[in-house]
């Protein structure tokens, strides 16, 4: 290896392990009624972007920001027309991000490309003539743009899905060359022209994680999540089983394939976290000591999170239990990963003293997506860890814990059946702490 090929490598290295200690902390900007907002989601949003600074976040998920069928953004039809979205228009939408952005927090938009919304039919009697939304032809697609097995729709001239069908609305061909060069455009202009800085992929297996790298390689994004859902794994007895390895290999192998900065949805440790805070805290250690969702395995490309728009708010599809909602945040915003903090329980929950404290705790030790995770206790009512020697973290109902705090650590943050300490912190009032 010459010199400069050398001088290259530690160079890339040096950025990359820049990338991964970072205390990171993306938050979700939105819920399932947020469209409903009189006067406009994305003005109401711009009022709350101190509040949202203050609990510690780093980056922003907006809501899908193009016309769509749906009103909440997720039958996207014409791309290019960000002035008939339900949240506001391009310039509110571009003064939101402008006021993040003054703040340090970079934002995330809600990529839904899997699938797409017809304005006209074509000869056939089917919808599958698309606008984008602009005077030229950019975007504007027939039916040779669909997948060829994708029946409804199709015409046949498409190649096959790379992903699972979407029955709602025609399956677009991301192995049709157009289709990925005017998709990549489109997603360039959204960085370059309104300001985003990355990527959430909605329905991100109804492609192949080959046809992700394509658009991530082509768009250089600072930060991507996908969205692949897995409600895990369970027992005939209708329990959570105890290995879920299946489901966060196909995370991993994702997130491997894609490169770069891509991560996904920690589906796996909701699905753990969620059942363990119910009486079974020893399902959050592997067989092999540790983490058991994608935390375990690579921590650097998970993003962790208590709920979403989907598994919470209106459509509760998945619902974390609710009275152990901050017991999921003194876990997810302590540990390995990116956590992602959800609108209403700050906002709605009033829960913003309680997440702000935990989300303070993480930046002021540097917690960041690689930190090591030393697990201390694993058991029914008492879940205790080590993060980074430096944070001692305990969910569950067992106030004694014997031992396992060492006498330098003092309480930093605590509420209902969770307690946080750190080596050198500020001491909290006298109290129950755990």
């Amino acid at each position: 290896m010459g010199k400069r090929s050398a001088s290259h490598l530690l160079f890339v290295l040096l950025c990359l392990g820049s990338y991964l200690a970072q205390a990171q902390i993306l938050f979700q900007g939105f819920n399932w009624e947020s469209w409903k907002k009189q006067d406009g989601w994305y003005n109401f949003l711009e009022g709350h972007v101190s509040d949202i600074a203050a609990s510690g976040a780093t980056h922003v998920w907006l809501p899908p920001p193009s016309h769509s069928v749906a009103p909440q953004g997720y039958m996207p039809g014409r791309l290019y027309d960000l002035n008939a979205s339900k949240y506001g228009t391009a310039a509110e939408l571009k003064s939101l991000i402008a006021a993040f952005s003054a703040k340090g927090i970079q934002c995330v938009a809600d990529i839904v490309i899997n699938h797409r919304c017809a304005d006209y039919k074509d000869s056939r009697g089917i919808y599958c003539i698309f606008e984008g939304g602009t005077a030229d032809s950019r975007l504007d697609w027939g039916p040779d743009m669909v997948c060829s097995d994708d029946t409804q729709y199709s015409n046949g001239r498409g190649h096959r899905d790379t992903g699972a069908g979407f029955a709602a609305a025609p399956d677009i061909d991301h192995l049709n060359a157009r289709v990925q060069q005017e998709l990549s455009d489109w997603l360039n202009w959204l960085k370059s022209d309104l300001g985003f800085a990355g990527w959430r992929l909605d329905f991100a297996k109804g492609y192949s994680a080959d046809v992700a790298k394509v658009y991530v390689d082509n768009t250089k994004p600072a930060f991507v999540v996908a969205e692949i859902w897995s409600n895990l794994r369970y027992d005939g007895n209708g329990e959570p089983s105890r290995n879920q390895d299946v489901d966060r290999q196909e995370l991993v192998n994702w997130a491997q394939t894609v490169g770069g900065p891509a991560s996904a949805f920690d589906f796996t440790t909701k699905g753990e976290l969620q059942a363990a805070v119910q009486g079974e805290l020893w399902r959050m250690k592997d067989g092999s000591g540790k983490a058991p969702g994608m935390i375990g395995w690579m921590p650097e490309r998970a993003v962790t999170f208590v709920d979403n728009h989907d598994t919470g708010s209106t459509q509760n599809s998945w619902p974390f239990p609710s009275d152990k909602v901050m017991q999921g945040y003194a876990y997810i915003l302590t540990h390995p990963g990116v956590p992602c903090i959800f609108y209403d329980h700050v906002f709605d929950w009033n829960l913003k003293q309680e997440i702000s404290a935990l989300a303070a705790v993480r930046s002021r030790n540097g917690i960041h997506p690689g930190s090591k995770l030393n697990i201390l206790a694993a058991e029914g009512d008492m879940y205790v860890a080590m993060i980074d020697d430096k944070v001692i973290t305990k969910i569950g109902s067992r106030y004694d814990l014997g031992n396992l705090i060492p006498s330098d650590f003092h309480a930093v943050a605590h509420g209902n059946n969770y307690c946080v300490w750190e080596k050198s912190g500020l001491r909290v009032p006298a109290g129950r702490h755990h």
